[in-house]
This record gives structure tokens, sequence and C-alpha cells, in this order.
């Protein structure tokens, strides 16, 4: 009787993960209209996001395998901004406000962070509750990949460099 129930239990949690794999990975669909509230108090839409390919990273100060990718996507950023990339990393409503500063200023991220105080913004881009969770999204502002976890840097920057070279 146990067997069985471990069995079920494993069928579930690959069909969950299968599901997962589906919604979360390639093929396009369009990036949910937003309002991100940039650390400077001004605001960006989705709307403004046309025209260039941009990262979307959700995270939080108190999540490690976000701190630990933040020199890689501060690296990406880098290497692409002067060919029509854009990067918005967008803070989880738990995370305090004064903590993203704090993280933002003194590791002088370089690109625009976001506070996501009512967790609108989550809720809209799939309801992300995992940290950190990343969208590609192409010039069109379709998502064309999206990441839970830390992403695989060379494959990203393969896809960015593709996707930078579209129309």
């Amino acid at each position: 009787m146990q067997i069985r129930k471990w069995l079920a239990a494993g069928a579930v949690a690959a069909c969950a993960a299968a599901a997962a794999l589906w919604v979360l990975g390639t093929g396009t669909q369009a990036a949910p209209q937003s309002t991100f509230v940039l650390l400077d108090g001004s605001q960006q839409t989705t709307a403004d996001l046309k025209g260039k390919v941009t990262l979307v990273n959700f995270w939080a100060t108190s999540c490690t395998t976000c701190v630990a990718e933040m020199p890689e996507i501060v690296a990406t950023y880098d290497k692409y901004k002067g060919r029509g990339f854009e990067t918005l990393a967008v803070a989880m409503s738990y995370d305090p406000p004064s903590y993203v500063v704090n993280f933002s200023e003194t590791r002088k991220l370089p690109f625009k962070v976001a506070i996501d105080n009512t967790g609108t913004v989550a809720k809209a881009w799939g309801d992300v509750k995992l940290t950190p969770t990343t969208f590609i999204v192409n010039k069109r502002g379709e998502i064309v990949k999206s990441f839970v976890g830390a992403p695989d840097f060379a494959e990203l920057h393969k896809l960015i460099e593709r996707l930078l070279a579209q129309a």
C-alpha cells in the first residue's frame, strides 16, 4: 500500500513538473501590462520595454541564489546594454524597501530596480512566488523564455544575441 502512495505522489510531482516546464519553457506570449515603480520613484510600463530585448528578474535580498546570480546579471547587462538590451530587477513585495535600496546602492546595480510593494506585478507575471524568476522579453514585447532559479548564463547570452539580431 505504501508503494502505491509513493508512486501516486511521484506521478503527481512529475505532472506538476511537466506543467511548470510547459508554462515556463519556451514559446511566446505578450508580456503582461504592468507598471514598475523604480527606486527613484519614477514609473516604467511594459509598453516602455518595446523595441528592446529585456531581462525582467524577480528577486529578493533574502534569496541567496538571487544575491549569488546578481553579478552575472550585471555582467550580462554590461555586455549588451549598448545594443538595445535592458534589465529590470523587480524586488518582491516582502522585501523591505530599505534593504532593496541598500543592496542596489552598495552593489552599484547599473540597471533599473523596481519594488513591487503590493505584489501586483509578480501576480501579473504569472503569480511569481519563487525567486529568482527571470523572463526574457523580445523587442515586440513578448516573453520568449523564463527561468526559475539561476539561468544558464551561456545559454541566456546566446538567446539574447539571437533576439538582438532580429528586426
